[in-house]
């Protein structure tokens, strides 16, 4: 249920003016929700990440030191006997330490072979602002450019198979409160024709602008990003009520009108279509792997050394790894795609 209407709500407000007595794009809506310049949920100043009270969700990066060090030694493998001190390494849609506080890149008191770190946050992570500085500015010449979990929390399109036809859905208003609502628009020509009555498809489309952005920008070396996703069979075809989703105090929800810019929306990301944009700016050839299947290939010697330490005891690093690898918590829930140019 969503909450009860209250004009006190400034970013209800933002949104039923947006709106204008008709309906928003879902795209538009979660764009507001989510990284509205004042109320938007990534830009606010609290904790969203984590195991402590008053977090929404927990990624790689709440396992501590032990994923910017498995990172590290795989990009450091992944770049093929380059010093990696000629490189530097970018993190876009880094978390903040704390609130009120500058994202925090992963390799942040890691120790590391890199030029340098630099780290912007998931709001602004083109333009800059309340998040950090603008991605444009930090990526130069030859570098890692890493994320994780930043493709995902980019806005999407919904869409639903109708009268055998597609037809998108927004968000409307009734009483104040936010409710689905079908929106004119055209409907993109990769839909599939054949799809069931009532099959619903979240189109991360937004997520495909912003890899674009990121790799049309003059610089060499490694794109690497951590995130979950399906190719684009898995979407249009294994997934008839879409995949997008709320969290909000570590429980998923499909309520994804409920509590604006209170809550994470999300959806999967498509691999295909964002493997396409960096062939397309001359990445290449681009690989998708498990998280677990990735460190496994490329910081074999790291986790070796990690794991072998300390024989007998079950350290909170080993734990850390554990959780990070093994299938049944990340190693399979994530998967990595990584390409160089």
């Amino acid at each position: 249920m969503s909450p009860e209407p209250d004009d006190s709500s400034s970013l209800l407000s933002v949104l039923r003016e947006e709106a204008g007595g008709g309906a928003l794009t879902f795209a538009r809506f979660m764009e507001v929700c989510l990284y509205h310049p004042l109320f938007g949920y990534y830009r606010k100043s609290g904790a969203r990440i984590g195991y402590a009270k008053g977090t929404d969700f927990f990624t790689a990066a709440s396992s501590g030191p032990v994923f910017g060090e498995l990172v590290a030694a795989a990009c450091v493998s992944l770049l093929a006997g380059r010093d990696p001190a000629q490189f530097g390494f970018v993190e876009i849609g880094a978390e903040p330490a704390g609130p009120g506080s500058e994202p925090r890149s992963v390799l942040n008191g890691v120790a590391h072979p890199f030029r340098y770190v630099r780290a912007t946050g998931a709001a602004g992570a083109l333009q800059g602002g309340g998040s950090g500085r603008a991605a444009a500015d930090l990526i130069e010449g030859p570098c890692v450019v890493f994320s994780n979990e930043l493709f995902d929390a980019q806005p999407f399109h919904r869409f639903v198979r109708r009268g055998g036809a597609w037809r998108e859905l927004g968000v409307g208003f009734d009483r104040g409160l936010p409710i689905e609502r079908e929106v004119p628009s055209a409907i993109p020509a990769s839909l599939p024709r054949d799809a069931p009555e009532g099959y619903r498809l979240d189109a991360p489309l937004a997520s495909v602008r912003l890899l674009e952005t990121i790799a049309s920008l003059p610089w060499t070396g490694l794109f690497v990003a951590i995130d979950y996703g399906k190719s684009w069979a898995e979407l249009s075809r294994d997934t008839p009520h879409g995949t997008a989703r709320a969290f909000h105090r570590h429980i998923q929800s499909n309520d994804l009108l409920a509590r604006p810019g209170e809550q994470d929306l999300t959806c999967h990301v498509c691999w295909d279509w964002l493997a396409e944009a960096l062939s397309r700016n001359g990445f290449g050839p681009a690989q998708l792997e498990f998280q677990e299947a990735f460190f496994l290939h490329h910081a074999a010697a790291w986790l070796e050394a990690a794991i072998t330490a300390n024989p007998g005891v079950f350290s909170p690093r080993k734990r850390s790894l554990m959780q990070l690898l093994h299938p049944s918590h990340l190693g399979q829930k994530f998967q990595v795609l990584h390409a160089p140019r």
